[in-house]
């Protein structure tokens, strides 16, 4: 995008150089006497009437047809009228005007420098319409497939009118949708599993119990014979460790996270983070007629992994939009200690106060997410990730205010 502004810059001053250069060997030309056509004319026709030497009268009646440039010659009286451009020339002791036209028009200075400058306009709004027609808004999109490919696929998508790409952005639209219902899906798949896993894990622990009950049995001496009490000994015994250790490992399995939340720590500025929040939810939000307020936010450097953070923003924000009353959402700043604060309010908040120690577990879905799409994983992964990055993340409640609060780390 900078490399074509450059090329506009070039271009309109290559065009400007151009006039300039053309007016200026257009005026050098014309502005040398020995150069103009009717200068050279004027002195063949005095050298004519020397040579000649006619009357006063026959002078103003000769006629000068052979010449381009010359109409005729008149004795000079100051004052007098002349339709012509003249030259006042001394012939045998009298002063005489020689009429003559110019070889070209006086205004083709004019007539050049109006194309010129015509042909410049057109070069800058065919320009000009090709970088707000092609080149922006394929910089928009080629945004949106980059956040698309790293997994954001919450972001809106703005609306193009233009029928270069309208019907690209909604393919790019109907796509990300489509993504998102395939990360809803396998995340309630991931819901499932860990289910499976803790009621398998339950499941096991009743058969268990009851082989723990035959071994106390068999050590009791009810089997009638010696050899069949220690072969179902030692079958038991042997069930009883494998069951263990199965149900050891499915427990240890469900603990672990199943989601892939990689973060690698750097350092970047707070600022160019909220900036990319605030551009991705402006329309959006203008769209659903909420207002949103984003606070000044001053130069800072944090800890922490850019992408990730722009994720848990994200979170934050769709939970704000999807279980606030569309009123109003703001972003403020403050500092603690090291830290830098991102607090995210919106009105209208339905949730219990009992409830807000739970929110930050997987799966958990609280009183206000009735009828509404979700997993119960957001808020989850914004803390998992915000501890990952030495960071934290809370919420409190205040009469219908819900705001969560994101700590980050100075650098």
């Amino acid at each position: 995008m900078n490399k074509f502004k450059i090329f506009i810059r070039w271009i309109v001053i290559v065009e400007l150089l151009l006039i300039l250069s053309i007016n200026i060997l257009y005026f050098y030309q014309h502005h040398d006497s020995d150069g103009k056509l009717y200068l050279v004319e004027a002195r063949r026709v005095m050298k004519v009437i020397e040579e000649q030497k006619p009357e006063a009268s026959e002078i103003e009646a000769m006629r000068f047809n052979q010449y381009k440039t010359i109409v005729g010659i008149r004795e000079f009286v100051a004052g007098e009228a002349c339709d012509y451009d003249y030259l006042v020339e001394e012939i045998a002791g009298k002063l005489y005007r020689i009429e003559y036209v110019q070889e070209r028009s006086p205004r083709l200075p004019l007539y050049i420098n109006i194309s010129l400058l015509g042909m410049m306009v057109v070069t800058f709004i065919v320009l000009m319409y090709v970088y707000h027609k092609v080149l922006k808004p394929f910089q928009d999109m080629s945004n949106l497939s980059y956040e698309l490919a790293k997994g954001n696929l919450s972001m809106p998508v703005k609306e193009e009118k233009s029928k270069l790409f309208g019907r690209f952005l909604w393919g790019m639209n109907m796509l990300r949708e489509q993504l998102e219902d395939n990360r809803e899906k396998e995340l309630a798949f991931q819901k499932e599993r860990k289910a499976l896993i803790l009621s398998l894990s339950h499941d096991i622990k009743t058969p268990l119990s009851s082989i723990e009950l035959y071994s106390k049995a068999l050590s009791e001496d009810l089997y009638d014979t010696q050899e069949r009490k220690d072969a179902a000994l030692q079958g038991i015994a042997r069930n009883v460790n494998e069951i263990k250790g199965y149900v050891n490992e499915i427990v240890t399995a469900s603990r672990e996270d199943f989601l892939n939340l990689e973060v690698h720590i750097g350092e970047y500025y707070l600022s160019e983070v909220m900036k990319v929040t605030e551009s991705y939810y402006r329309d959006k939000l203008s769209i659903i007629h909420t207002e949103f307020q984003v606070d000044e936010i001053s130069e800072c450097l944090v800890k922490g992994d850019q992408n990730r953070m722009v994720e848990v923003l994200q979170n934050v924000m769709e939970n704000a939009i999807k279980y606030g009353d569309g009123k109003k959402i703001c972003i403020s700043f403050g500092e603690e200690e090291d830290c830098k604060l991102v607090q995210i309010k919106n009105s209208g908040c339905r949730l219990k106060k009992e409830e807000l120690p739970n929110l930050f577990d997987s799966f958990y879905r609280g009183s206000n997410s009735t009828g509404m799409k979700g997993n119960g994983l957001g808020l989850y992964i914004c803390e998992t990730l915000m501890r990952k990055m030495d960071g934290e993340i809370f919420a409190e409640m205040k009469d219908d205010i819900f705001c969560v609060t994101i700590v980050v780390r100075k650098a």
